[in-house]
């Protein structure tokens, strides 16, 4: 298990490089979900700077019905619940399917956890095709967010539900 990480610059997408073996190395012989998604989100967070990186968690509530509930995370407070279909996250949710927004102001139904969001993209975690929870990742910054990262982020995502 790794306890540092290795923060690197360079593209996009030489950071992922370097990022995703560390983490692999953080998730490996770490069957504990909750940690495991602690890890992801602090190691996303300290490499990029985003303004917000966490998981939402499809649960059922007090009436019986699912909503995604607030997991581990990184950044300021946030929501914590929302309903299927509502906002970035219940939208991913309900199409199984990653959202890039950037600009959330122009999203309908966003739902504003942050005033300081400025664009976001949300990863369903899929476990035998059906959504389990979102990766929700917001920027301070417009149009933060590519296929570059929807590429990273689902292999990340793909191997944090293989091992649950």
């Amino acid at each position: 298990m790794a306890e540092d990480l290795h923060i690197t610059s360079g593209s996009k997408e030489e950071q992922y490089q370097s990022l995703l073996p560390q983490v692999q190395g953080l998730l490996t012989g770490e069957a504990d979900l909750t940690a495991n998604l602690a890890n992801v989100a602090a190691a996303l967070k300290e490499q990029f700077g985003w303004l917000w990186v966490g998981f939402y968690l499809v649960k059922i509530n007090e009436q019986g019905s699912e909503e995604l509930v607030l997991g581990p995370f990184q950044g300021p407070v946030a929501c914590t619940r929302i309903r299927f279909g509502k906002g970035v996250c219940g939208s991913a949710w309900k199409e199984a399917n990653t959202l890039i927004v950037p600009d959330v102001e122009q999203f309908p139904g966003h739902i504003a956890c942050s005033s300081l969001s400025k664009s976001e993209v949300v990863v369903p975690l899929l476990k035998d095709g059906e959504v389990i929870g979102v990766l929700d990742v917001d920027s301070d910054k417009l149009n933060d967010f590519d296929e570059v990262d929807v590429k990273f982020l689902t292999q990340l995502c793909t191997w944090l539900v293989s091992l649950h």
